[in-house]
């Protein structure tokens, strides 16, 4: 029987082919000046071995209409459908900035088919990218949800990246060494140089390094001397921390109200893990010793349990999951309780000799 208009409809390709039939649907019509009349403009579905295999192919497709197109789409256009979706469901927009850092670490994939990509397409990009393990695992993560995406929305027949696995470097957490009181002395004498301000605000608050560059100057209370950030977990996200007396002058002199960010890099804009990761660097040769930026975290709760700081209390200053259920859900604390556990924190005496860190004080 003739299809009705709109239909589509299948045909026999000329010629000695293995798939001699073509189906193919109307997207649309085009007025011919000459003649007045409109002519029908046709996309084509495939081609295929008997009538009735394309017959089947575009009645499946009239029922479930689905994107021709997509065969043709790329890793950068499937990044943008895929991000334009998945960024509106982040409660943390420091997630989408993380995958938007591994996007850009892809470009060699950008304009290749999804379709045409295989693992070591991905692997050699990973491989290749001269970023931390961190940024290597979010790329790993955003090809895992590209493919996803792809998968549901029929791009792909294969999900390719769930075929290998991306092992990062292990670190050994129990060799954190935490900073020396008298080089947190010297950093006093450093302030001008680079991020010694972070650092020190690390130092006296215990918020991890990509939460220090994430707080927002409207979470900022200069009269409460107190700050609403973190990140990372349920117990770090959004946990209010008292500001160590010492450090109120840095809060001051980086509090502008017009900047999003209480921290900024150079040129006033936001400082991403990867900027203040590089600048730290510089500060530790300076300062003539080798730490990362977690370790201003460790020297933090390390000198807390030092001066005997409460562990609940600890618990909640730095957002870990607090076990307890009497602590957690029955006893309210007043903000005072906290306020006097964050002034305990104190760097001006002797070097303290401590032992390896735990390993959960991560």
């Amino acid at each position: 029987m003739k299809r009705a208009n709109g239909d589509g409809s299948v045909y026999k390709i000329g010629g000695k082919r293995r798939k001699p039939f073509g189906a193919r649907v109307t997207i649309g019509w085009q007025l011919d000046p000459e003649t007045g009349r409109s002519k029908q403009i046709y996309q084509s579905i495939g081609t295929f071995a008997t009538r009735v295999e394309a017959e089947t192919a575009l009645n499946n497709y009239l029922q479930n209409p689905y994107d021709i197109e997509a065969h043709k789409i790329t890793f950068a256009g499937v990044y943008d459908r895929w991000s334009a979706e998945y960024f509106e469901t982040l409660k943390n927009p420091s997630s989408a900035r993380s995958y938007k850092a591994a996007y850009a670490y892809c470009e060699p994939l950008y304009n290749i088919r999804m379709r045409d990509i295989r693992v070591e397409h991905m692997q050699g990009v990973i491989k290749d990218a001269e970023v931390g393990d961190a940024t290597k695992g979010r790329m790993k993560s955003l090809f895992n949800l590209m493919y996803k995406w792809c998968m549901i929305h029929e791009v792909v027949e294969k999900d390719y990246s769930a075929l290998f696995v991306h092992k990062a470097g292990k670190r050994d957490k129990t060799k954190r060494v935490p900073f020396k009181n008298s080089e947190i002395q010297k950093l006093w004498k450093m302030q001008e140089f680079s991020v010694v301000d972070m650092i020190l605000f690390a130092l006296y608050s215990g918020f991890r390094p990509s939460e220090v560059t994430l707080i927002e100057t409207r979470f900022v209370d200069l009269v409460r001397w107190r700050i609403k950030g973190g990140m990372k977990t349920e117990a770090g996200t959004d946990r209010i921390v008292p500001i160590h007396e010492k450090i109120r002058p840095i809060v001051q002199k980086h509090y502008n109200p017009d900047s999003k960010f209480l921290f900024t890099n150079e040129k006033g804009e936001y400082m991403t893990y990867d900027q203040y990761r590089g600048r730290f660097k510089n500060v530790m040769r300076a300062l003539g010793t080798t730490h990362t930026p977690h370790e201003a975290r460790h020297t933090f709760i390390s000198c807390a349990k030092h001066f005997d700081v409460d562990e609940n209390l600890l618990k909640a200053i730095v957002g870990h999951k607090i076990r307890d259920v009497t602590e957690a859900v029955y006893t309210h604390r007043p903000f005072s309780d906290y306020v006097a556990a964050v002034a305990l924190i104190d760097y001006s005496g002797e070097d303290i000799e401590f032992e390896s860190i735990d390993a959960d004080w991560d």
